[in-house]
């Protein structure tokens, strides 16, 4: 219709009326971009929503894992208490509570996954896409977080490669196998490692005493257990600075949904 009026008005060499006709036209076209845009944008959002919500479990998950890390070095603290005191010639101690002390105190564990999927999800457009300021910002931080101060590396120390150097395999297959790392998944897909916080493993007398022996025969052993234990206080600070923003975004989506 407007083609054909447009048409007329050519003919008829009514400027005015042509002028008024292609201003409809074009104030047409950007109406419908605006609306397409707004329809697009929308449908951003509603994803990114929808993401949101589907990295409230995963947030759960890490928190939980963080968890795991306390219990697990708590439990790897006693070990070494036990440990230290076999080296000091506790009484309490004795060669086989010393020797599974000796070996479950160099257990280490490390981050069971990370942020980089989270990363790839959410990009810059998804962000922009997050009304919240807090979430945004919080999330932000999570994404551009380094994991690598809690991992494995972190937590290796050169008293968990001398120990495993002294201790003879076989008795250390043994530990691993009745008191070593317990691996579960949840439900929802998390890997979740504990350490037991006791080993009720029969050693030999014979076997308990000479590897004791040869564990007290090297006292520098005990400087690098002490070492060791000063590296996990600082990867349990890293635990606690990189759990923070995590339970806070956890929080803030929780009231959000």
């Amino acid at each position: 219709m407007i083609l054909r009026r447009l048409s007329d008005n050519l003919r008829a060499q009514n400027w005015t009326a042509i002028a008024i006709e292609i201003a409809i036209v074009i104030v047409g076209v950007i109406i419908g971009m605006q609306v397409s845009n707004w329809n697009q944008q929308r449908i951003e959002k509603r994803e990114t929503e929808r993401l949101l919500l589907n990295l409230v479990p995963e947030l759960q998950g890490q928190l939980q894992f963080f968890n795991d890390v306390r219990a697990y070095y708590s439990a790897t603290r006693r070990y070494a208490d036990k440990a230290l005191g076999g080296w000091d010639g506790s009484a309490n101690v004795s060669d086989a509570e010393f020797v599974i002390a000796a070996y479950q105190a160099s257990q280490i564990t490390g981050i069971g996954q990370n942020t980089e999927n989270w990363a790839l999800t959410f990009g810059g457009n998804e962000l922009r896409n997050i009304d919240d300021p807090n979430v945004r910002r919080t999330l932000e931080v999570i994404l551009t977080s380094d994991y690598g101060p809690i991992g494995l590396n972190a937590a290796a120390s050169p008293y968990r490669e001398h120990v495993r150097r002294v201790i003879p395999i076989s008795l250390q297959d043994a530990i691993r196998r009745q008191c070593g790392d317990s691996i579960r998944v949840t439900k929802g897909g998390f890997v979740r490692i504990s350490l037991p916080e006791t080993c009720s493993l029969q050693i030999p007398a014979t076997e308990a005493e000479s590897v004791a022996a040869t564990l007290r025969s090297q006292p520098g052993l005990a400087q690098e257990l002490t070492w060791h234990l000063a590296g996990l206080a600082v990867v349990l600070t890293n635990v606690d600075i990189l759990e923070a923003p995590v339970r806070g975004l956890s929080r803030d989506l929780a009231k959000s949904h």
